[in-house]
Parts: C-alpha cells; sequence; structure tokens
C-alpha cells in the first residue's frame, strides 16, 4: 500500500529510522509540499508561533493533536500519513479511564457538617 506522500507503507527495508520518532521528517515534508521556504513560513502557514515549530525540532514540545489537525487541513495529507512521517506506528489510542474521573477530595463537599 503506498501513502499520499508516495512511501510504501508495508515496505520495512527503509530502516530503522521510519520507526522512530522524528518530527523532522514531517516538518520537512510539510515544508516541502506547501512549497514554503523556511520553518518561519511553515509557522505562518499553520497559524502557530515560530517557537512551537522550533521547540517540535528540537523535541521540547510534542505534535499535538490540534497541530496534527491543522497540518492535516492545510496540507491535505491524511492524518494517518502525518503519523507516519512524524514515526507514530500506534493503530489506536487509549485513554485511561482515570484521566476523566475526579481526584479523589478534590473540590468542595456538599454534605451537611453539623
Amino acid at each position: 500500500m503506498t501513502n499520499q506522500v508516495g512511501n510504501d507503507m508495508n515496505n520495512e527495508s527503509e530502516g530503522d529510522d521510519l520507526l522512530q520518532y522524528n518530527p523532522n521528517r514531517l516538518l520537512d515534508t510539510l515544508i516541502e509540499n506547501l512549497r514554503l521556504k523556511n520553518d518561519a513560513a511553515l509557522s505562518r502557514a499553520l497559524e502557530v508561533a515560530p517557537p512551537v515549530i522550533s521547540k517540535i525540532r528540537h523535541h521540547r514540545l510534542p505534535v499535538g493533536a490540534s497541530l496534527l489537525i491543522r497540518m492535516h487541513e492545510v496540507s491535505d495529507l491524511s492524518i494517518r500519513d502525518l503519523r507516519y512521517l512524524m514515526g507514530d506506528r500506534r493503530n489506536k489510542f487509549r485513554i485511561s479511564d482515570k484521566q476523566f474521573k475526579p481526584k479523589e477530595g478534590a473540590g468542595g463537599s456538599t454534605e451537611n457538617k453539623g
């Protein structure tokens, strides 16, 4: 199967570099596909501050869901292809039910203390 960026998604001969998280490959591909000059032009296209792109390049900030969606809107690449470019191979995202439960003892109590 070939994705929209022309990579054979079933071919593992490209080495381990495709299996590792590498946001630079994603950012470079976006710059190339959108025919932009540099990271500053990419930040304007994505409507984010330039330091966001820099922090992603230097692995100090992960590519968040909202930015990934914005990349999809601007580039017309699928979310799957964008995730593939940055090395994310997970088929499913699992969110713990603990993230949605309030912490014990947090907030005010509605009981009468009499």
